[in-house]
C-alpha cells in the first residue's frame, strides 16, 4: 500500500507549501516516489539547505509524528534503538531477593502478580527461580524504546523518521542501519525480529563530510539538495518573515544569492544557508531597515556568518559591490 495520501507531485508540492517549505520540482518528485515506493530517500548538501526542514515540513503535510535521530561520532545502536532501565531491573531483582523467601507463606501483596509464582516453593528450585526472575526484568515495562523502535512500532499511519547527518556516525553504524534500511525491520537479542507496524516515512541527511557506504545508498532514493534559487529563496523569506516588505525580502534573497555565487563565495569560507536568510531578515526588520545599504549589512554580517575571518570580509566595500544592479 502506498504511504502518500497525494496524488500526484503537484499535490505534494502544494502539501509541502502550506506546511512552509517550497521544494523545487527535481525535490518534489524525489519526495514523492520515495513515499510512493516506501524507500528512504537520502539528501546530501551543503549544510543550511533545507535537508532537515523537509523532513519536518512533510511530517506536517503527513499528519505524522516526526522522530529525530541525530548522529554523531560514536554513536551506538543502542541510543538509536534501545535501551533497558537497568536501574528499575535492578529494583526488580532485589524486591526478589527479598521477598522469595516469604512467598508461599500468605503474603500476598508481592510484586509484580504473579511474576514470582514459583518462588520459594518447594521443589522449584534456585536455578528456576533465578531464570525466571531474569525473564522478568526484560519486559515490555523496562523497556526505553529510541527513535529507531519507536519509528517500527508507531501505530498507522506511522511516523517519519529523520536520520540526520549520517555522515557524522561511523561506519560500523552505517552497517547497523542496513537491515532497517532495506527491510524495516530490526532484530533484537531479547526480544526477536520486530517489523514495522505501519511503513515509516525514512529521511537520511548528510553533508558528506565523508562518503556514506554504497550499501546505505543503495537501500535509498538519493538526492542532491543544492542552495534554492533566489525565487524560492525570496518564497521562504516572505512566508517566515510576514513582516518583511516585498521589496527588503528580494534585496535578501538577492543579497545572499550573489554571496554564494562566484567570484564573491570565494572570499568566504562558508556560504550562508536559508536559515541565516531568514534570520537576517528578521533581525533586518527588527532594525526597521527598509533598504539594505552597505553599512547596515557590514554591521548586521554576523548573522549571515559563523566564523570571524567571514564577517571580517564583509566589508562595507564588498557589500556595495553585491548591491550594485547585477548586469544584463
Amino acid at each position: 500500500m502506498s504511504a502518500t495520501p497525494f496524488s500526484s507531485i503537484d499535490a505534494l508540492t502544494q502539501a509541502l507549501e502550506r506546511a512552509g517549505y517550497f521544494a523545487d520540482r527535481r525535490l518534489a518528485t524525489a519526495v514523492f516516489l520515495a513515499l510512493k515506493l516506501q524507500r528512504p530517500l537520502l539528501l546530501e548538501g551543503e549544510p543550511g539547505v533545507g535537508k532537515t526542514e523537509l523532513a519536518k515540513a512533510l511530517a506536517g503535510a503527513l499528519g505524522r509524528e516526526l522522530l529525530r535521530l541525530q548522529c554523531y561520532d560514536g554513536l551506538e545502536h543502542r541510543e538509536a534503538l534501545y535501551e533497558w532501565n537497568y536501574a528499575a531491573q535492578l529494583l526488580h531483582m532485589r524486591a526478589v531477593e527479598l521477598r522469595a523467601p516469604t512467598l508461599g507463606t500468605g503474603v500476598s501483596s508481592l510484586p509484580p502478580e504473579g511474576a514470582l509464582a514459583g518462588l520459594g516453593r518447594p521443589g522449584a528450585g534456585g536455578q528456576e527461580t533465578a531464570e525466571q526472575a531474569e525473564r522478568e526484568v526484560y519486559q515490555d515495562r523496562y523497556l526505553i524504546r529510541r527513535p529507531l523502535l519507536q519509528a517500527l512500532q508507531a501505530p498507522a499511519p506511522g511516523a517519519v523518521l529523520l536520520i540526520d547527518e549520517l555522515d557524522r556516525a561511523d561506519e560500523p553504524f552505517e552497517a547497523f542501519l542496513l537491515e532497517y534500511l532495506g527491510e524495516y525491520q530490526v532484530s533484537i537479542p531479547e526480544l526477536g525480529t520486530v517489523r514495522a507496524v505501519a511503513t515509516p516515512v525514512t529521511i537520511l541527511t548528510s553533508n558528506r563530510t565523508r562518503e556514506l557506504h554504497d550499501a546505505v545508498k543503495r537501500r535509498c532514493l538519493y538526492h542532491w539538495l543544492d542552495y534554492p534559487d533566489r525565487e524560492r529563496e525570496l518564497a521562504i523569506v516572505q512566508a517566515r518573515v510576514p513582516g518583511a516588505s516585498q521589496a527588503l525580502s528580494r534585496q535578501v534573497a538577492e543579497f545572499v544569492g550573489r554571496l554564494r555565487s562566484q567570484p564573491f563565495a570565494n572570499a568566504f569560507q562558508r556560504a550562508p544557508g536559508i536559515a541565516e536568510s531568514v534570520e537576517w531578515a528578521k533581525a533586518l526588520v527588527a532594525l526597521d531597515t527598509l533598504v539594505l545599504d552597505p553599512e547596515v549589512v557590514s554591521d548586521t554580517a554576523g548573522i549571515l556568518f559563523k566564523q570571524r575571518e567571514d564577517v571580517a570580509a564583509l566589508t562595507q566595500d564588498l557589500a556595495a559591490d553585491l548591491l550594485k544592479p547585477e548586469e544584463a
